[in-house]
């Protein structure tokens, strides 16, 4: 759903030119491997004239490395020097507007650090949810980062009937969650599982996968005789208000944000969590469009490179979200 410099290795010291020197042996002209920005220059005294000649090579970049990276980019996103990226910043922890109306949560903080290992600056624009992907796949954005669901149907770009509704998205998997159901502090109705809602109403975000999956589960209740109702919104706030309020016997929304509205100063005793396992998983995905493979790539060996490098665990650490931690970047791993 939805919803971290080299030091430049020294140029090699100028030769005198007031006396000719031997031709050096080819080791002598060997370049010091490693992660060096500037080009590395081996000097060699020629002739009987003393003429000095200095010869320029640069050395491949490390693999995983900020030059590697940068390398690899498409000319567009290289020449920008930033990362467009849509988010929809109204779902804490994982993204949201802080005090001071920046970017903040999860996926903000993600982003910054894939950012940091390419080299690039980050730029969030805040647009509804369903919005992201069509965003994507016009090149409004270069990416979307905002508890985006990886699912096969979304891949595909497939409407619920199997029919191709649009391009398609390719996604790198940097999150391991699922839905969850929150009900009123001591669930009065005893609902666990997505049957148990037959017969009753459920509020959730419009366009996400709780969305879906919600519509889907319609069919199977009326095959029981027990119509089950959707009330769909533009924010999962007004989701919440609906239960609190006793409109909707239910919200389904994911993990993350299911656990932080039922563990929030002012929200405990209001709401819990019905059940102990997720109703449906799925991986969160930064969004990119199809095609775009050198993106996608680049974007997938930052986000290991931050995770190795123990960012990535902090940045889940501050957030209380241990437990969807990825060992590594996967592309396309929803079902």
């Amino acid at each position: 759903m939805h919803r971290t410099l080299t030091t430049p290795v020294p140029r090699s010291t100028r030769a005198p030119r007031s006396a000719p020197a031997p031709r050096p042996a080819p080791t002598d002209l060997l370049s010091v491997a490693g992660r060096s920005r500037g080009p590395l220059r081996a000097a060699a005294a020629l002739g009987a004239g003393g003429l000095l000649l200095t010869g320029c090579g640069s050395p491949a970049p490390a693999p995983g490395s900020q030059d590697d990276l940068q390398a690899r980019l498409p000319k567009a996103v290289k020449a920008a020097g930033v990362l467009k990226i849509g988010s929809y910043l109204n779902y804490p922890p994982v993204d949201f507007k802080d005090s001071g109306g920046a970017p903040a949560g999860l996926d903000p903080e993600l982003a910054k650090a894939i950012g940091s290992a390419i080299g690039l600056k980050v730029e969030f624009t805040d647009m509804p949810f369903e919005k992201l992907i069509p965003a994507v796949q016009a090149k409004q954005i270069d990416l979307a980062m905002s508890a985006v669901i990886d699912t096969k149907q979304r891949q595909l770009g497939a409407a619920d009937d199997g029919h191709q509704a649009d391009a398609g998205v390719d996604f790198v998997d940097y999150f391991g969650s699922g839905t969850s159901m929150v009900v009123k502090a001591g669930n009065p109705l005893n609902l666990s599982s997505l049957e148990s809602l037959c017969g009753r109403t459920v509020a959730v975000q419009r366009g996400t996968v709780q969305d879906e999956l919600a519509t889907r589960q319609t069919a199977a209740c009326l095959r029981t005789g027990k119509q089950l109702q959707i009330h769909r919104f533009e924010s999962d706030d007004q989701a919440l208000a609906e239960v609190a309020a006793g409109a909707a016997a239910a919200d389904l929304n994911d993990y993350p944000v299911a656990q932080y509205n039922t563990t929030q100063p002012g929200r405990v005793g209001t709401f819990e969590l019905a059940g102990s396992n997720f109703l449906q998983a799925g991986p969160y995905g930064i969004t990119v469009a199809r095609g775009n493979t050198a993106l996608r790539d680049v974007i997938a060996k930052a986000l290991d490179e931050v995770i190795h490098s123990g960012e990535y665990d902090k940045i889940l650490a501050k957030w209380n979200l241990h437990r969807g931690a990825v060992s590594s970047a996967v592309v396309n791993g929803g079902l």
